[in-house]
């Protein structure tokens, strides 16, 4: 078994397995830290960004590098970094299995832009909501289209140093956007899984997606060949969220787990990051200040509704209203309400009240929630008030609404700007901002797993081998001194780590295959005891491999053109005797009968213990210098040459005293 590591990023992951002559990839995962290297695309001109000066040197100076502050942004249209192209070709992948949303952001570059011809499996949550995240993305980037597309900042080596930039984000790796029709062509390939469905894949092997109880529709996958057991745990949680939660018994007790996905905020405690990201708001709110909230359209922000609906209440500003700003936020709000089976037990009995799982819908039924597509859609000017709270995309900071509206509060300290997400540094999401006099607060929300949860689950779940990423071996850059945020070395009986770009050979060797035999195969076999407790059989038939299936099929089912039928049965049903047995089993006193008949009278025989306890018994053929040694370990004729006839019929005579079947 072959692991390919295609991504940088183990939380937006892609992978690859080589098992079986099947090519398997895991995620698809997104790279889109690379557009904090871009200058934002502002909703309308912005004065800021245009008026920024020119970096130029002596090797570029045209001027598509832009100078914000101490930094240089790309004055272009942002580009991602999609999984490595040149490590596999991806019209050998037969089948990607998508854990969540966020791993599937990737995917139309990889159906459309590729000779792909495989399968794509997720849960129908995981398609639909990473719909609205790729829809979101698109429509972002087309609403504000660059005059210019800047292609010789590529060539500029040095481009690394300028920002600090990590050097596996490669610029030359990085691609323009796909478009709207590709996303839509990409995600009509999927096929939708359900939680513990069996799947045949070219049956060749068994997978089964499992809850990972990360987010909604997210799902662990067990890759199981009824001799082998591999399971991939990405994205995955043991707290109690919105989602059903982890499966842990499926994925016990494996040959090789691979874990990606864990936390992006190991030293943060989730419960009380959440306690300050309510008081910053309670405390902004009351200096009538406006709360920006930089978020995705489905995740975590469900949960901020309910949460920050309620302190409003219990602070005495249930009057304040909140806006969810997004082209895709009226269709994330009504999917929402429709999923109650992947929903946790405690938002399931929501459901047979009856009432709405989530709190939002009545939030917006209250016109406490107000949802538009963008700020200049119809009716937000009339129904927009201050102070309030503005949940608006994109969390990166360099498109969408939330552009225009950094600019709008920037300069006044009473607002506040709070980061939850944790996939973009916000100080490098500022940095073209700046100066700035708002208030900036982060309140990572994560609820994968950390590290003493990962290390608790490896242990639990007993596998052979584990397959991470090296980064989870050393401590964050974030917290060099904490020696617990890593995985412990000694909690599977092997490790393998892997970077980007790697291919490493997993120690999972095929020992066994099952085969299928047929019912009228099955019928012509006598069992016939050899050992106490063991029997067995001669087998007669044809082996048929047809998608990694293994049938023993009748003879009688066999054609050969050219040859005759009664030719071909008489060659598969010849009759063939297999001796059994061990040595001292063996009736010597007949072996030594069978020797006199063919004519060897001067015998000598001898029984002794070896050194290693082993009885052997010694016979000596005087007259032709031969000796025999017959013991458990096995039997040895000793003759000069020129005696192969004599040996052979001793042979002859030794395999006609074992027993046959």
């Amino acid at each position: 078994m072959k692991f390919y590591c295609l991504s940088n990023d183990p939380v937006h992951a892609c992978y690859v397995l080589s098992f079986k002559e099947l090519m398997i990839m895991l995620d698809c995962g997104l790279v889109m830290e690379t557009v904090l290297n871009f200058l934002p695309l502002p909703l309308v001109q912005s004065s800021k960004f245009s008026n920024c000066s020119n970096w130029n040197n002596s090797k570029l100076n045209d001027g598509e590098l832009k100078k914000a502050g101490n930094n240089i942004f790309i004055d272009s249209s942002p580009e991602f970094q999609p999984p490595l192209a040149k490590i596999i070709d991806f019209s050998e992948i037969d089948v990607i299995l998508i854990s969540n949303y966020m791993n599937m952001l990737a995917l139309p570059y990889i159906t459309e832009k590729t000779n792909f011809k495989g399968i794509v499996y997720a849960t129908e949550p995981t398609l639909q909501i990473a719909r609205f995240f790729l829809e979101e993305l698109v429509e972002y980037i087309d609403t504000t289209p660059k005059p210019n597309q800047a292609t010789k900042w590529k060539e500029f080596s040095e481009f690394h140093n300028l920002n600090n930039l990590n050097l596996e984000l490669h610029p030359l790796k990085w691609k323009k956007l796909f478009t709207l029709d590709e996303v839509h062509k990409s995600l009509s390939r999927v096929q939708i899984a359900g939680f513990d469905q069996k799947i045949d894949v070219f049956g060749a092997l068994e997978v089964k997606p499992v809850s990972s109880g990360y987010c909604l529709g997210s799902a662990n996958f067990v890759l199981s060949t009824g001799l082998e057991k591999i399971c991939y745990i990405s994205g995955s949680s043991t707290l109690t969220t919105q989602a059903k939660p982890i499966n842990q018994n499926a994925l016990k007790n494996s040959d090789v787990i691979i874990m990606s996905g864990l936390t992006q905020a190991p030293h943060i405690n989730p419960d009380a990051i959440l306690g300050d990201l309510c008081l910053n708001v309670v405390l902004t709110l009351r200096n009538n200040g406006t709360v920006l909230i930089p978020c995705y359209p489905s995740g975590v922000i469900y949960d901020l509704f309910e949460i920050l609906s309620q302190k409003l209440d219990d602070s005495g500003l249930s009057t304040i209203p909140m806006y969810f700003i997004s082209p895709v936020a009226e269709n994330s709000l009504a999917y929402s309400n429709i999923l109650a089976e992947w929903l946790s037990s405690t938002k399931q009995n929501k459901v047979y009240i009856p009432d709405e799982p989530f709190p939002h819908a009545n939030l917006v039924k209250n016109n406490r929630l107000k949802f538009f597509k963008h700020i200049y859609s119809e009716g937000f000017s009339a129904e927009f008030r201050q102070p309030c709270v503005i949940f608006c995309g994109h969390p990166s900071l360099r498109f969408g609404d939330i552009a225009h509206l950094i600019e709008q509060y920037g300069s006044n300290s009473n607002h506040t700007i709070i980061f939850t997400e944790p996939d973009f540094p916000f100080l490098q999401a500022l940095a073209p901002y700046h100066p700035l006099n708002m208030k900036v607060v982060y309140c990572p929300i994560e609820t994968s797993l950390n590290f003493q949860q990962a290390n608790k689950l490896i242990k639990d779940l007993k596998t052979e081998v584990l397959v991470i990423p090296k980064v989870y071996t050393s401590p964050p850059n974030i917290a060099p001194n904490r020696d617990d945020l890593v995985i412990d070395r000694q909690i599977a009986k092997q490790i393998i780590t892997f970077k980007c770009g790697d291919c490493i050979k997993l120690p999972l060797k095929r020992k066994k295959n099952q085969v299928f035999v047929d019912p009228d195969v099955a019928l012509s076999v006598i069992p016939q005891e050899v050992l106490n407790g063991v029997k067995l059989a001669p087998l007669s038939g044809i082996l048929d491999v047809k998608d990694n299936v293994y049938n023993i099929r009748s003879v009688d089912m066999l054609n050969v053109e050219g040859v005759p039928k009664q030719l071909l049965n008489s060659l598969f049903k010849k009759q063939v005797s297999y001796e059994y047995g061990t040595m001292n089993q063996m009736d010597i006193d007949m072996f030594l009968n069978k020797l006199k008949q063919e004519g060897i009278t001067d015998i000598k025989t001898l029984q002794t213990n070896e050194s290693d306890g082993v009885l052997t018994t010694k016979i000596k053929l005087v007259n032709e210098d031969i000796s025999i040694d017959i013991s458990d370990k096995g039997t040895h004729i000793h003759c000069g040459e020129g005696k192969q006839n004599l040996r052979i019929k001793i042979r002859d005579a030794l395999m006609s005293c074992l027993n046959k079947f």
